[in-house]
C-alpha cells in the first residue's frame, strides 16, 4: 500500500472516526484503525464492536492495499506534523512510514485480515431524512436518555417510524423528552428501534444543516449513510416502555415565560445547588414567578420574572439541570409550561414536541 494525501484532509478523516476507540480495548486489534486504498481514496474504519464508523477521503493511490495502524500514535503523529503532503506506505513485517519532506515516523501495524468485518445491508428499505430536522429532534430529546446501565433498554432513544411520522422518544425515568417530525417521503412500514446513545453522540458529530442521511436497518444493526461517512452500529434489544401512558391530558393551569429569561434564573439558581440539596424553588404568583435556592452551609439566592398565569398560586421544586437541558435547546422566544400541583409533573407542549419532567421534594 502506498499514497500520498494533504495533511488537513488526513487530520478530517481521523477526527471523524477515533471517537469510539477505546484505550482499553480487550482485542488489541479494536484500538487500530483499518487503512484501506482504492482508486484514489482511502477507507477508513474504526470499531468497538458495537459501533462502526467508516469514512472515505480523496488521496493518491500509488500502491493499492489494506493495513491497520494503532489509532492513537497514528492520529498523534499526523496531527503534529506539517501542513503539506504526506506519504504513508507499507513494507513487510507491517511496518508502515509516514513521511512528509522534513520527517519521517515508522510505526508497527496489525494486519487487515485481523480487523473486524462490518455488517452488510443488502435488499433493505432506504429510509431518508433530513439531516437538520433529525438534528434537531436528538437535541430535543438526547438529553433524556438514562446512563443507568441496569436500565439498558433506556440508554438510547426510541425510534418510531409510522407511514410518514418520524417520532423519537428519551426518558431516564425522571423525564421524558418527544418529538414528532413529518417525513418527506411516505410509505414506510412501521419500524420500532432503539439506538444507543453512544451511536446518538456520533450521529451528532456528523449531522449538517443541510443534505439527507439514509438509514438502513436489518434484524439487529443499522447503518446511517451520509455518503463519505457510515455509521454502523447494535440496536438495543428489548421493548421500550409505553410512554403514551404517561403524558398528562392538557391542563389550563400554565405559565406562560420567556424562554431566555427562565433559562438564565434557573442557571442562576443552580449555582447553589449540592448532590444533596439539587432542587430549585418555584413560587408562581399572578404575574410573577420566583426562582430561589437556600442550600445549608453554601448560600442562598432570589430572583423575581414576569410571567403571564391566571391559575392558583403554588410552590413547587425541580432539579435544575432538568429544566436546563430542555430550555437551552428549544428554538423559540415563550413557552407555557402547565404546572397542575406541587407533586404533579411539569409539561412544555410545543406543536411537535412534549417535555414532561417530575419535581423534587423542597427541603
Amino acid at each position: 500500500m502506498k499514497l500520498k494525501v494533504k495533511k488537513e484532509i488526513l487530520q478530517s478523516g481521523i477526527d471523524i472516526i477515533h471517537n469510539i476507540i477505546s484505550t482499553k480495548a480487550t482485542l488489541p486489534i479494536l484500538s487500530n484503525i483499518l487503512l484501506e486504498t482504492q482508486q484514489n481514496t482511502l477507507r477508513m474504519t474504526s470499531t468497538d464492536l458495537n459501533i462502526g464508523i467508516t469514512c472515505v477521503i480523496p488521496v493518491n493511490t500509488i500502491e493499492p492495499g489494506a493495513i491497520t495502524v494503532p489509532a492513537k500514535r497514528f492520529s498523534g503523529i499526523i496531527k503534529e506534523l506539517a501542513n503539506e503532503d504526506v506519504e504513508i506506505y507499507t513494507k513487510k513485517n507491517n511496518m508502515v512510514t509516514i513521511e512528509t519532506s522534513f520527517c519521517q515516523f515508522k510505526i508497527i501495524g496489525l494486519p487487515s485480515e485481523e480487523f473486524p468485518k462490518l455488517p452488510e445491508f443488502k435488499d433493505k428499505e432506504v429510509i431518508k431524512l433530513d439531516q437538520s430536522i433529525l438534528k434537531e429532534m436528538i437535541n430535543l430529546t438526547s438529553f433524556s436518555v438514562s446512563m443507568d446501565e441496569t436500565r439498558y433498554i433506556l440508554n438510547g432513544i426510541l425510534f418510531k417510524i409510522s407511514n410518514t411520522m418520524l417520532t423519537l422518544v428519551a426518558t431516564d425515568g425522571k423525564r421524558l423528552a418527544i418529538s414528532d417530525r413529518k417525513l418527506k417521503h411516505e410509505g414506510h412500514k412501521d419500524i420500532r428501534i432503539i439506538v444507543p446513545i453512544k451511536t446518538i453522540q456520533e450521529l451528532t458529530r456528523n449531522l449538517r444543516d443541510e443534505g439527507e442521511v439514509s438509514l438502513i436497518i436489518s434484524t439487529n444493526q443499522l447503518l446511517f449513510d451520509f455518503g463519505n461517512v457510515v455509521i454502523i452500529s447494535r440496536i438495543i434489544e428489548g421493548e421500550f416502555p409505553d410512554y403514551q401512558q404517561v403524558i398528562p391530558p392538557v391542563s389550563d393551569n400554565k405559565i406562560k415565560i420567556g424562554r431566555e429569561e427562565f433559562l438564565l434564573a434557573v442557571r442562576r439558581a443552580s449555582l447553589l445547588a449540592t448532590p444533596d440539596y439539587q432542587a430549585v424553588k418555584l413560587e408562581i404568583f399572578k404575574d410573577k414567578l420566583t426562582i430561589s435556592k437556600s442550600t445549608p452551609d453554601v448560600g442562598e439566592s432570589r430572583e423575581e420574572i414576569p410571567i403571564k398565569y391566571s391559575g392558583k398560586e403554588m410552590v413547587i421544586g425541580f432539579n435544575p439541570a432538568y429544566l436546563i437541558d430542555v430550555l437551552k435547546n428549544l428554538l423559540v422566544a415563550d413557552i407555557e409550561m402547565e404546572i397542575s400541583g406541587s407533586e404533579k409533573p411539569g409539561v412544555i407542549r410545543l406543536q411537535e414536541y412534549i417535555y414532561i419532567v417530575l419535581p423534587m421534594r423542597l427541603g
